[in-house]
C-alpha cells in the first residue's frame, strides 16, 4: 500500500492510496511525465521486466479452446528497457563489422549481457560438436578460439553446471552453497567469486548449441532473477544473427585465404613442374606453411615394388625465409614397404592420421628421434590421390601451437588435390624427357642404319651415265627397265634436268635420293620402285606441259612424288586404325600420308641431306607447305571431294591458273594421277604391277584373319578370281575420272587417259570371260558353271 501523504496547506483533506490510484487512472499524462522526470531508469527497467513476467504468467493461465494463450511479449521491452541498450548494440555491431570472429562476437555479446544483468564476472564456453566438449574462455582472452583453450569439459562425462546446461539446453539459476545432484561439481571458477550463478545455453536460430554462458554475482549483489533470463534471451535474439554472420564470414575468410594460398601453390609448383625434385620440395614447403608445421616430408608410392620411397625426405626451418630452410637429401633413396609405420599405413589404407602424441602410437619409430635428438610430438599424415589411387603421402610434424586440428585436415585435403596433379604431371614430364632422350638415341641408331654411306654416294657419282634419258619423259616408260642403282641415277638426272644445280648441291642431292631409297620398306608394292615410278610420271607431266605449274610448285610436286610413300608398311589406313597402330594414335586422319611427310622432313633435317638449304626462308616455307599438301593428297579419301570440286570449276567457271584454289586442286589431282600411273602403262606392265599390288593386299588380308577379322574380298587370297571385277571397278570409279579431269586442264597428259582406257577395256574383256555360264545337271536343274580364268590370261 502507498503510504499516506498530506496536501499543502490549502485545507484539502489527507489523500489515501485509493484516491491517488483514482487520480493517476484519470490523469495518465501526469503519471507518464512524473515517471520520466523522477524515476531512475534502472528502477523503471525492473518494473517493466516484473510486469512482463506477471503478464506472461497470467497469459499462461488463460485458455482458449483448452489451449493456453500468451497475450504479451517482450516487444515492449526492447523499446524501453535499459536506457543505453541501443548504444550497446551499436557498439556490438561495430565490433562485429571490424572483427567478425565467432569468439570475438561471443566475447563482446556476453560482456554486454553481463553488464545488462549486473554480473560481477562471466565465463564463456564454446561447444565442439565433433568432440562433444565445452572449451572454457575467460575475459582475459581477446579473441578466444577452440584451439587455444586450456580447459575443456566433456558434456557426457562431467557433472558441472555448464555440462548440464549443454546437455539439457535449459538455463540454470543456482548458488554454490546449494547441493544439487544434477551438477555435483558446480562450476569451474573460483567458488568465492561465484556465490550466485546463472548459466544459459547459447543456440543458433536452428536450435544447434553454440556454447554456454555462465554469469556470477557475489553474495552482496544478490541472486539472479527470472527477468535476468529475459534480458539474456533478448540479447541472444540479436546474438544469434550476429553469430550466424560471423560463422559465414569466418568460413568465407578461411576459404578466401585457402584459395589465395592454393593459387600461390599452383603458380609456384607448375612453374617448375619439369623438375620432379623441385616439385617435391615446393609441395613440402607449402604443406609446412599450410598447417604451421615445424617439418614436412613427402614419400612417393612405387606400385611395382609396393614401397614408399623418398630422396628428398625432410623440409624444415623458417616458413617465410626460403634461404633459412633446411632440406635433407638422402645419398640413396629411402625405401620401406607400404603398410609399415605411420606413412606406410596411410599409403595402404588411403586414410589420413592425425596423432596428437606419436609416442602413444605403436606405429611410430622412436629410433629416428633418438638418433637425431629431435622430439616429435604431434603428427599429421595425409594421402595424395590421383585417379582414386594413392600416389604419395605427406607427413607434417609438430604444429607450432598444439596438435593438428580438423581445420588443418580439411585445408590439406583441398591442397592435396593440387599436389596430386602436380606430382602426376611432373612424372609425365619426367617420362616425356626420358622418352625424348630415348628417341634421340633411337634416331641416332636409325639415322646410322637408314642413311646412305659416303661409299654409296661415291659409287653413284662415278656410275656410268644413263643411255636413254629421253625415254624418261615418255608416259609409257617402264620402270622395270632399270635396276635399283639406275633408278637412283635416273631420279637424280630428272631432278637436275628440271631444276638445275644453281640452287642445289649435287652431293646433297645424291645423299637425299639414296637415303630416300633406303627408307622405303621391302614390301611387295609400296617400295622404292613405286616411289621412283610416281616421280617419273610427274617428271613426264612437267616436261611435256612446262608452264602448267610454277617453278616452286614443280619442285614440290617432284620431291613429293619421290617421297610420297616413305616407310609404308604395306597396310592401309583402315588397318592401322582398327589394329590400334601407334601411328593411328598420332595421326587420326590420313595416318600414313602424315607419316610419309614427316619422314620426308626427317631426312631433310639430317646432315648433308637438306636439298632446300639454298632457298630463301620464304621459298623454303612455301615448298614444305606444298610438299605436305601434295603428299596428303595421295590419300584416296581426299580424292573424291577434290575431283568433284575441280570438275565443277572446269565445267562452270573454267580453270584459272592465277587462282590459288584452282592450282592447289590441280596439284592434288596430278599427285593422284601419278600415284596411280601403273594403270596407264602398257598391258603387260599393268598386269605385272597388279600382281604385286594384290600380293600386298593379300598379306594385309592374312594379317586381318590372324586378328580374327574378315578381310575385304579384294584382300582375300582365296578370291583371286575376283581380281578382274576389282580392277574394272577401280579403273572406272577412280582412275578414269582422275585422268579425264587432268587431261581437261593439262591436255599434254592425254596419253595417261588413253593408257587407262585401254587397260580398262582389257580388264573388262577378262571380266566378261569369267562371267558364269548356266547349264542343266542330270536331274534337269539349272546350276552355275564356273570357269577357271587367271589374271595372267
Amino acid at each position: 500500500m502507498m503510504r499516506s501523504c498530506s496536501h499543502d496547506n490549502t485545507g484539502n483533506e489527507d489523500l489515501n492510496s485509493e484516491k491517488v490510484a483514482d487520480f493517476l487512472h484519470d490523469n495518465p499524462d501526469f503519471i507518464e511525465e512524473y515517471v520520466i522526470n523522477n524515476v531512475e531508469l534502472e528502477l523503471l527497467e525492473r518494473w517493466v521486466i516484473r510486469a512482463t513476467q506477471k503478464a506472461r504468467k497470467r497469459a499462461q493461465s488463460v485458455e482458449v479452446n483448452g489451449q493456453p494463450q500468451r497475450k504479451t511479449s517482450l516487444s515492449r521491452w526492447k523499446f524501453c528497457v535499459h536506457a543505453d541498450k541501443r548504444k550497446m548494440l551499436q557498439e556490438l555491431t561495430t565490433s562485429l563489422y571490424t572483427n567478425p570472429n565467432k569468439g570475438q562476437v561471443l566475447s563482446e555479446l556476453v560482456a554486454t549481457i553481463a553488464s545488462a544483468v549486473n554480473a560481477e564476472c562471466w565465463n564463456l564456453y564454446l561447444y565442439d560438436k565433433t568432440t562433444q566438449e565445452l572449451a572454457s574462455f575467460t575475459t582475459e582472452k581477446d579473441q578466444p578460439t577452440l584451439e587455444d583453450s586450456a580447459h575443456k569439459i566433456s558434456v557426457e562425462t562431467e557433472n558441472t553446471v555448464a555440462a548440464f546446461v549443454a546437455k539439457t539446453l535449459e538455463s540454470v539459476r543456482t548458488t554454490n552453497t546449494e547441493q544439487d545432484t544434477r551438477f555435483p561439481e558446480g562450476v569451474t571458477v573460483d567458488q568465492k567469486s561465484a556465490t550466485n550463478i546463472l548459466a544459459h545455453p547459447i543456440q543458433q536460430p536452428d536450435g544447434e548449441l553454440t556454447g554456454v554462458l555462465e554469469l556470477y554475482r557475489n553474495s552482496e549483489e544478490g541472486p539472479f532473477h527470472e527477468e535476468d533470463e529475459e534480458i539474456i534471451n533478448s540479447y541472444l535474439v540479436w546474438g544469434g544473427i550476429a553469430l550466424h554472420y560471423a560463422e559465414m564470414y569466418s568460413k568465407l575468410a578461411r576459404q578466401r585465404k585457402l584459395n589465395n594460398f592454393l593459387l600461390a601453390v599452383v603458380r609456384s609448383i607448375f612453374q617448375d613442374m619439369i623438375v620432379m625434385d623441385s616439385v617435391i620440395v615446393k609441395i613440402m614447403t607449402f604443406a609446412q606453411k599450410l598447417v604451421n608445421a615445424d617439418r614436412a616430408s613427402l614419400f612417393l608410392v612405387d606400385r611395382r615394388s609396393k614401397e614408399l620411397y623418398a630422396r628428398i625426405f625432410d623440409v624444415s626451418g623458417d616458413q617465410e625465409d626460403e634461404s633459412a630452410k633446411t632440406i635433407l637429401e638422402a645419398s640413396n633413396e629411402i625405401r620401406f614397404p607400404i603398410g609399415k609405420g605411420i606413412a606406410g599405413h596411410v599409403a595402404l589404407t588411403g586414410n589420413s592420421l592425425n596423432i596428437p602424441d606419436v609416442y602413444d602410437d605403436d606405429r611410430f619409430n622412436r629410433k629416428v628421434d633418438q638418433q637425431t635428438g629431435y622430439r616429435t610430438r604431434s603428427l599429421l599424415c595425409m594421402p595424395i590421390f590421383i585417379r582414386n589411387k594413392v600416389i604419395g603421402v605427406v607427413q607434417m610434424v609438430n604444429k607450432e601451437s598444439g596438435p593438428f586440428t580438423k581445420t588443418d585436415e580439411e585445408a590439406f585435403a583441398t591442397f592435396a588435390t593440387y599436389c596430386g596433379l602436380a606430382l602426376h604431371h611432373a612424372k609425365l614430364y619426367d617420362k616425356i624427357r626420358r622418352s625424348e632422350q630415348k628417341y634421340k638415341v633411337a634416331l641416332e641408331v636409325l639415322s646410322y642404319h637408314n642413311t646412305c654411306t659416303e661409299m654409296e654416294v661415291n659409287e653413284i657419282k662415278h656410275s656410268p651415265s644413263l643411255l636413254n634419258t629421253q625415254s624418261l619423259m615418255d608416259f609409257q616408260f617402264s620402270p622395270y627397265s632399270l635396276d635399283s642403282e639406275q633408278k637412283v641415277s635416273a631420279a637424280i638426272f630428272m631432278f637436275v634436268d628440271l631444276f638445275g644445280l644453281h640452287k642445289f648441291d649435287q652431293d646433297c642431292l645424291i645423299r637425299f635420293t639414296l637415303t630416300v631409297r633406303k627408307n622405303y620398306r621391302r614390301v611387295p608394292y609400296h617400295n622404292w620402285e613405286h616411289g621412283f615410278t610416281v616421280a617419273n610420271a610427274m617428271y613426264a607431266i612437267i616436261k611435256n606441259a612446262r608452264g602448267a605449274f610454277r617453278p616452286l610448285e614443280e619442285l614440290a610436286l617432284f620431291v613429293s612424288c619421290l617421297c610420297h610413300d616413305l616407310d609404308h608398311r604395306g597396310k592401309n589406313n583402315q588397318f592401322m586404325a582398327i589394329s590400334a597402330s601407334p601411328l593411328a594414335s598420332i595421326y587420326t586422319t590420313s595416318t600414313l600420308e602424315h607419316h610419309h611427310f614427316n619422314q620426308t622432313v626427317s631426312i631433310l633435317q639430317q646432315d648433308g641431306h637438306n636439298i632446300f638449304k639454298n632457298l630463301s626462308p620464304g621459298e623454303y616455307k612455301q615448298v614444305l607447305r606444298n610438299i605436305k599438301h601434295c603428299i596428303l593428297a595421295t590419300d584416296l579419301a581426299l580424292f573424291f571431294p577434290a575431283k568433284d570440286r575441280l570438275k565443277e570449276i572446269v565445267n562452270k567457271e573454267g580453270f584459272d591458273s592465277e587462282s590459288n584454289e584452282h592450282r592447289i586442286l590441280l596439284q592434288a589431282m596430278a599427285m593422284t594421277a601419278c600415284d596411280l600411273c601403273a594403270s596407264t602403262k602398257p598391258w603387260e606392265e599393268q598386269r605385272k604391277t597388279v600382281k604385286v599390288i594384290f600380293e600386298e593386299f593379300y598379306e594385309q588380308g592374312d594379317a586381318e584373319k590372324a586378328q580374327g577379322r574378315e578381310p575385304a574380298p579384294m584382300m582375300d587370297r582365296t578370291k583371286t578370281h575376283e581380281q578382274p571385277a576389282s580392277q574394272v571397278g577401280f579403273l572406272t570409279a577412280i582412275c578414269k575420272p582422275c585422268y579425264e579431269i587432268l587431261a581437261a586442264v593439262i591436255p599434254e597428259s592425254r596419253p595417261m587417259l588413253d593408257g587407262c582406257l585401254n587397260n580398262l577395256a582389257l580388264w573388262q574383256a577378262l571380266l566378261d570371260q569369267t562371267k558364269p555360264e548356266y547349264v542343266r545337271d542330270k536331274e534337269g536343274k539349272i546350276k552355275e558353271q564356273k570357269q577357271n580364268v587367271t589374271v595372267e590370261g
